[in-house]
């Protein structure tokens, strides 16, 4: 009989899925039932490198209930025949949610209205109290147009927003939704709101970095769902606070949990313990899925969402 063991806790319908191929053990003491695991279900806060597949030599698939796999050393898996899959799609709509309401709240400033509120600052309606920005004939860019930023991309453009975007591949122009494909340096110079759904790989590592945020627009703002470490955030701090950007949404940071200092200080700055995929819904599906993966590799069949 196959031994599963999760990192987190596990809807009842993935347990139901998972137990008649054997015991599942975990999220508590976790690491110590790997030594007889043939299946990890597992987080992106769990390191899966060299050390950890060590103490699993029985491991036959890793399913990731998350889409990054940047935690994963999928070489190593591969060298073991260990199956990587991770959960794409199921939280599309849920991120690109979180991410447009971050640039409704970054641009229309409505965290400082509402901290003013709380403050007993608000003294009834005044004409030029409480102003933030339209969106209506405003440039979105989007940095990484898979299926979270063409999401993005289908949110934006009832609201009037012209939308440019560079990514490795160019869409057919259905796919692109109308935007534009354009280089780095024009998506840079020309965005509005900058929103970020690029994966984090090597070439991708603070591809926001200081001199990349001097040469945005001034007054424009920076929106990222996707990985923190895409942005060198001691550069946007100084960005933040001298210019030229007027402000910022953030769901995901360099060094998750610790947050910069600099940007829990500045008032223009959005801030949110990463909920992108956080719906009742959406994490369901996350986990649903990536119990199916496991339950296909222990069976003998092909896993539904493969990494590679």
């Amino acid at each position: 009989m196959a031994r599963i063991v999760t990192t987190f806790p596990l809807p009842d319908g993935a347990s139901e899925l998972l137990r008649p191929l054997g015991p599942v053990a975990g999220p508590d003491g976790w690491r110590d039932a790997l030594a007889d695991a043939e299946a990890l279900l597992c987080l992106l806060t769990v390191r899966v490198d060299e050390a950890l597949l060590d103490l699993a030599p029985r491991l036959k698939v890793v399913a990731n209930a998350v889409v990054g796999y940047e935690h994963v050393d999928v070489a190593a898996c591969r060298e073991r025949g260990i199956v990587v899959t991770n959960t794409p799609d199921v939280l599309t709509d849920a991120t690109a949610d979180l991410a447009f309401a971050l640039i409704l709240s970054a641009v229309r400033g409505l965290p400082q209205a509402e901290r003013s509120l709380r403050a007993g600052e608000f003294h009834g309606w005044g004409f030029w109290d409480y102003l933030g920005g339209d969106l209506s004939g405003k440039t979105l860019g989007i940095f990484g147009m898979g299926r979270i930023g063409q999401a993005v991309a289908r949110r934006a453009s009832p609201f009037g927003m012209r939308i440019i975007y560079h990514s490795r591949t160019h869409l057919t122009e259905d796919a692109a939704l109308g935007a534009e494909w354009v280089d780095f340096d024009a998506l840079i110079a020309r965005s509005d709101v900058l929103s970020l759904h690029a994966p984090l790989t090597p070439d991708t590592r603070h591809a926001i970095s200081a001199g990349v945020l001097r040469r945005m627009r001034p007054g424009s703002f920076l929106v990222n769902t996707a990985r923190g470490a895409l942005v060198d955030e001691a550069a946007l701090v100084d960005a933040l606070r001298d210019g030229p950007l007027a402000g910022a949404g953030l769901d995901v940071y360099e060094h998750e949990p610790r947050i910069h200092p600099g940007l829990l200080e500045l008032p223009n700055v959005v801030l949110l313990p990463h909920v992108g995929s956080a719906t009742r819904e959406t994490r369901t599906r996350m986990a649903m899925l990536a119990a199916r993966n496991a339950h296909a590799v222990l069976s003998g069949h092909l896993p539904l969402t493969p990494v590679q």
